[in-house]
């Protein structure tokens, strides 16, 4: 591309895996520092979509694929959830074959292609400096592996689940919690009224963190989680105390999407994989629920107690984001500016212990980042544990291991 005047280089930014409120204020932030730093952005459409798709022999300039990022249309995003980049969880080092780009399918036809090249080809094409994926692990896995083959990448964490090792905050975490707390408290009032048990279904693939924390702020009496297989009966035999002991007779209790039953596995909604790998989860929450009003004449003197089973899904990832991802957006899109400014490149802008940071981004998939059961769950209560809160950060559990 032509440039019209003279510029100190071009940033491309991208927004790829599941959206989460606070990735507009993200965009928005990188983009105002740039402009004002000289620098020109391109926001990549679709994730990495936008970088796999773009045909450079088309007569058309792809506008589906890429747009320049201004100032006016950055800051009327900035307010809103979600991305208008939009999002994609496409995976250009594991394309298959029918999911090849029309004008690739004479050069790839194997059942599952790795279309790398072309992804560096075209962030050539576009004149790109420097990449910032916003993501999680799956799109962040992807920015490692471009950097290792010479882009310069700065990484910003994002997922609802707080997941990405490396950094205490990811975007979309805090508002995820909100929302979450927020609605167990608008739906308890039907609990109450009807004196039945109230099952939740949350995100939470591999950590538990998105239960932990609403049921740690007196949302919920108990939760389940990807970290610790739970007995069925024993949740049952402890709502069951829960619900004797509140004056409306109703208990509730949080179940991690990635949660299993002792001696099970992760329920899935289907075993189609999308091109990480991973099956949609889902169902869990019906299966606890079923299997409470089940259990549930046990410990009620012989009578069924009624469910409530409400799936957040999707509410808990809509909307505008609340403060805290509004502003840590706006810090880590600054840091990636930071970055890139002093020419450093390969890393991930991260919070540490309350403090706002770098580390190199090929921490991403190094280690895992779960709940420390052990020290922040407590098996036999199936809640949270806590000692103390001394010197902790804002979020309590960031463990990685």
């Amino acid at each position: 591309m032509a440039a019209t005047k003279k510029i100190k280089g071009v940033i491309g930014i991208l927004t790829g895996g599941g959206d989460v409120p606070g990735l507009n204020p993200a965009i928005r932030a990188v983009t105002i520092r740039a402009l004002r730093e000289g620098y020109k952005v391109i926001g990549i459409r679709r994730g990495w979509a936008g970088l796999l798709e773009l045909n450079r022999d088309a007569e058309d300039d792809d506008c589906e694929c890429y747009m320049e990022l201004t100032e006016n249309v950055v800051n009327r995003a900035a307010r809103t959830g979600g991305t208008f980049l939009h999002s994609s969880r496409v995976n250009p080092g594991k394309v298959p074959k029918d999911k090849v780009p029309q004008h690739y399918k004479d050069k790839y036809q194997e059942e599952v292609n790795d279309l790398t090249d072309e992804v560096l080809k075209n962030i050539d094409y576009l004149n790109i400096d420097y990449l910032i994926p916003v993501g999680g692990d799956d799109t962040l896995s992807y920015a490692v592996k471009l950097y290792r083959k010479g882009v310069k990448v700065v990484g910003i964490p994002k997922t609802m689940d707080n997941d990405v090792a490396g950094t205490d905050y990811c975007i979309g975490f805090s508002t995820c919690v909100t929302r979450t707390i927020m609605m167990t408290n608008i739906l308890r009032t039907t609990a109450g009224s009807h004196e039945r048990v109230m099952v939740m279904e949350v995100f939470g693939r591999y950590a538990g963190f998105t239960a932990m924390l609403p049921t740690m702020a007196g949302a919920a009496d108990r939760c389940v989680i990807p970290e610790h297989r739970f007995d069925i009966e024993h949740l049952t035999e402890l709502l069951m105390k829960d619900r004797y002991k509140h004056p409306s007779n109703y208990s509730v209790v949080l179940v991690s999407e990635g949660a299993m039953f002792e001696g099970g596995e992760m329920v899935y909604e289907n075993q189609e994989k999308d091109m990480y790998g991973h099956a949609k989860l889902g169902g869990i929450g019906d299966l606890v629920s079923d299997q409470i009003k089940k259990i549930s004449p046990k410990y009620n003197n012989g009578q069924k107690v009624g469910i409530i089973n409400q799936k957040l899904g999707y509410l808990v990832r809509g909307g505008d984001p609340d403060s805290i991802d509004s502003i840590v957006p706006m810090a880590y899109g600054n840091l990636a500016l930071d970055l890139i400014l002093n020419n450093l490149h390969g890393r991930l802008v991260v919070l540490k212990h309350g403090h706002y940071d770098n580390v190199p981004i090929e921490v991403v998939g190094s280690k895992s980042k779960k709940v420390n059961v052990k020290e922040h769950y407590n098996v036999d209560r199936l809640r949270p544990e806590y000692q103390s809160f001394a010197m902790k950060p804002l979020f309590i559990m960031t463990s990685e291991v």
